[in-house]
């Protein structure tokens, strides 16, 4: 008998039962999908045959939607399996996971190597009698460079390898992106003795204290841990690290940490060097089987930056106008560790860059960074940035926990309406960092998107929203920093680019078809309004008595808003350099491994080398297991965006609330609402009305352009 209730992971639609879903339905459910899309793919081939061998020109309507549903199906389900395992990661959700990857990269291949549908799409193209609009031409340009990428012009014994290949390298993604995670988490030191950490705040105890009491550390006396008293376990997870690294007043502790954090993944089974060499050179070899001199030449085809030159034009001035800032820098900290009598002040050691900063940040703007953090509790965080929305956008945002199924009791859950009530979109928040079974770093991903719902109205979209902040502690909400509200911020950019698209071709819609290195534009514009009076002033308040922020802070963190720009950006201009050389230019046959060149890079890219124990590109995730391939450059290429975008606002008065609202509802209308169904020129242009400049990014980094 048949079963009657389907698999959660088959749905297909709606929010996703995340708490239903196994590792054994994953196992079950995906090869079942696969074989239904499938014979769907086949019947659309076969329909699109039928078509093209027939005299009346072929519609939109029978390729695109049709093809969108298929693709739809897998990635309402499989995305769901992707999202699960970063955010709810078990050894045996891995195992399932890995078990249907090269399946699920098999069947995308098999849509990207379609010869009746690369047929199919040149003659849209091609059909004058029906004319597309501008986001049909976008969304079809996009399709046959994303086939001819995915090896639809090869054939035979060259096809089989590509797709090997193809395989292979989700295969190798995967593993780099566990071998990163297991490392952090296999790594932790247990503290005793309290003058071990001196200096550390008491904040930064508490949750050292937590992780320890967790664990089931127990005090000598043979009580539990606690902030007070200890112990303490100290991780490589950035809520554990970065106080260590910022506030222990005991360099050799510093120096431990660190070492270990730098080289995380990079020795015993876990070691992702091997991992690393055969990546770029699979990747290489697919570039060459498409006919592209490298990786670098293939990612840059389908992005705004016209070349490598191009990318490397934009490093090399924001690298110029960095370097001399690095420097002075670099002599600031040592006079700062001079004056305070260290032993270090003549050498200093990477691990001893975020104690001096902090020191120097303390002393030149009476700042602790640190005791601002009860100003800014989370709940009032979102309050202040959903205001800021309510104004700039003329949306409401409201909570509505309890509405849709979550997969961690941390998860919030939130609706977005326009002013009249109207329903937008909706959102989760994962807020806090989990490091035994969620990935670090902060994302937004896609959990629905905008589309027809097939009854005349339109599917809502709902976004992910995923950081990695300080968690609660007891009756202490999550208290954050300025850098934490940031990233806040900066995700929320991504969501609110995917949540008010206005683009009828789903294809199009929100992030979709949006140039990679212009992505980042709503995310890093939202980060500017970080420091905006009345959105900073009007959040940030403390979290017991409600004192609003003292004036003399927030003049305080407006001008250390450029403190260590020059290392900031050079850190940046480092990766990205570091990721477009090694997918332009690195080859086995070079002599030189890739860390070797990384060093290399590092020469004018640093003003403190690496130790010998750097393998910083063995947990560089975004390149080796995420999207960001020979496209790292992009947070830099859409900062000047961004900045500019900024600008506007700036232009137009941020004291003057009817030019705000007038400007912010323009940035709806273009950038927000436009999604990929234009160029990012284009879209930027008609937000700005003319095209980006860098000037206001080096001007709001506090950088004047010189050459070193």
């Amino acid at each position: 008998m048949q079963e009657t209730r389907e698999p959660a992971l088959l749905a297909g639609q709606g929010l996703p039962n995340y708490e239903a879903v196994s590792a054994d339905q994953v196992r079950e459910s995906i090869p079942a999908l696969l074989e239904q899309l499938t014979k769907s793919f086949a019947d659309l081939e076969a329909t699109l045959e039928k078509q093209l061998n027939g005299s009346d020109p072929l519609p939109w309507a029978a390729v695109m939607p049709p093809l969108h549903a298929i693709g739809e199906q897998l990635r309402w389900s499989w995305g769901v399996v992707t999202h699960l395992n970063a955010v709810c990661n078990t050894p045996e959700l891995r195992e399932a996971h890995a078990s249907q990857q090269a399946d699920v990269v098999r069947f995308s291949n098999r849509l990207g190597q379609s010869k009746v549908l690369h047929r199919a799409l040149e003659a849209l193209q091609a059909n004058a009698a029906q004319p597309l609009d501008p986001a049909q031409q976008r969304i079809l340009q996009a399709e046959l460079l994303s086939m001819q990428q995915r090896g639809v012009g090869l054939s035979g014994e060259r096809q089989q390898a590509f797709n090997s290949t193809s395989e292979r390298l989700a295969e190798l993604s995967t593993q780099f992106s566990n071998h990163v995670l297991d490392a952090t988490q296999g790594w932790s030191l247990v503290v005793h003795e309290r003058e071990r950490l001196a200096g550390l705040p008491q904040r930064a105890l508490d949750i050292l204290a937590a992780a320890a009491k967790e664990a089931g550390d127990l005090h000598a006396d043979g009580s539990e841990a606690n902030g007070e008293r200890g112990p303490w376990r100290l991780g490589l997870d950035m809520p554990r690290f970065l106080p260590v690294l910022t506030h222990a007043d005991n360099r050799q502790l510093r120096e431990t940490l660190y070492r270990a954090h730098v080289s995380r993944a990079s020795q015993g089974e876990l070691d992702n060097t091997p991992l690393i060499e055969e990546i770029l050179s699979l990747r290489r070899e697919q570039a060459i089987r498409l006919g592209y001199r490298h990786w670098a030449e293939l990612s840059l085809a389908g992005k705004m930056a016209e070349d490598v030159d191009a990318v490397e034009g934009l490093l090399e001035e924001l690298r110029a106008a960095a370097y001399p800032a690095a420097l002075r820098e670099l002599d600031d900290l040592q006079a700062c560790a001079l004056h305070h009598g260290a032993p270090e002040a003549e050498s200093l050691e990477p691990w001893d860059v975020g104690y001096w900063s902090e020191k120097l940040r303390q002393e030149r703007f009476d700042l602790n960074q640190e005791a601002l953090r009860p100003w800014f509790p989370l709940p009032q965080v979102l309050e202040g940035l959903f205001e800021l929305c309510e104004r700039l956008f003329r949306i409401r945002i409201s909570a509505a926990d309890g509405e849709a199924p979550i997969w961690h009791p941390d998860v919030r859950f939130f609706r977005v309406a326009e002013q009249d009530g109207t329903p937008l979109a909706a959102f989760y928040l994962d807020p806090y960092s989990r490091p035994g079974s969620k990935r670090g770093g902060a994302w937004m991903d896609e959990c629905l998107s905008r589309q027809p719902d097939g009854e005349g109205g339109w599917i809502l979209p709902v976004a992910y929203l995923i950081c990695n902040q300080t968690p609660p502690n007891g009756d202490t909400p999550s208290l954050m920093s300025f850098e934490e509200v940031e990233t806040l911020f900066h995700e929320f950019g991504h969501g609110l680019q995917h949540m008010l698209t206005t683009v009828e071709h789903p294809q199009a819609a929100g992030i979709n078809n949006v140039e990679w290195d212009a992505v980042e534009l709503p995310s890093q514009f939202m980060e500017n309004w970080c420091l905006d009076r009345s959105t900073l002033m009007g959040m940030a308040r403390h979290w017991q008595t409600g004192e609003p922020l003292p004036e003399e802070d927030f003049e305080k963190l407006k001008q250390s808003r450029t403190f260590m720009a020059g290392f900031a950006t050079l850190r940046q201009v480092h990766f990205a350099l570091s990721d477009l050389r090694l997918h332009s230019l690195w080859t086995p046959e070079l002599g030189l491994s890739p860390d070797q060149m990384r060093r290399q890079i590092a020469e004018t890219t640093t003003v403190i080398s690496p130790i010998a124990d750097d393998h910083f590109l063995c947990a560089f995730s975004h390149i080796f297991a995420g999207g960001y391939s020979a496209g790292y450059y992009s947070y830099k290429w859409a900062e000047v965006l961004s900045a500019d975008a900024f600008a506007a606002f700036e232009d137009a008065g941020l004291d003057l609330e009817d030019a705000v609202q007038a400007t912010g509802e323009r940035f709806r209308n273009t950038v927000l609402s436009l999604g990929g169904s234009l160029s990012p020129s284009a879209v930027f242009e008609a937000f700005r009305g003319r095209a980006a400049s860098t000037d206001a990014l080096i001007r709001h980094s506090g950088l004047v352009t010189s050459h070193a």
